[in-house]
């Protein structure tokens, strides 16, 4: 049975709207004044990719029985000129802290989400060529791995890029 997702949506002036869902928990998207504003909604959707792989992430490693002590996530888009900007690039570098982490495991766990779990990835990828990158901070080493591309991606074509 298909999941169904509501939230309210109010417009609080100038370029601002906040986000309600029915527990109440809210986001503010835009600017209402130079002072007070929130992410632009693009770039909420950017963090809606991360913040769904990042549960991922976290997820696998523990039950992969490995112990991470932080994740960050650094994560750019690259939106076409013609209308709809949608994101054609998207790139995601995971920083992950743990004293058992290792590359093959880290691995496997970004993929897994990227490619089975992530609904944010998913439908971001639709229109976007995703790659990603990660370092791990384990027993004073740092081990990096460069841009990898994931296959399949974008699903749909976008008309220009």
């Amino acid at each position: 049975m298909a999941q169904s997702v509501e939230l309210r949506v109010a417009w609080e002036g100038g370029e601002a709207f906040t986000a309600q869902a029915p527990d109440g928990a809210e986001l503010r998207m835009g600017r209402l004044t130079p002072e007070h504003h929130g992410l632009a909604p693009m770039e909420t959707l950017l963090a809606s990719v991360a913040g769904c792989s990042g549960v991922d992430v976290v997820l696998i490693l523990g039950k992969m029985r490995k112990t991470l002590q932080a994740l960050e996530m650094h994560i750019s888009g690259r939106r076409r000129e013609a209308h709809p900007r949608v994101y054609t690039q998207v790139h995601i570098t995971y920083v992950l802290h743990g004293p058992d982490l290792d590359e093959a495991s880290v691995e496997r766990a970004i993929r897994l989400s990227l490619e089975k779990y992530c609904s944010a990835a998913a439908t971001v990828g639709a229109y976007a060529r995703i790659t990603y990158a990660f370092e791990i901070h384990a027993n004073g080493q740092v081990i990096r791995r460069g841009e990898t591309w994931l296959e399949g991606t974008p699903r749909l074509p976008a008309t220009d890029h």
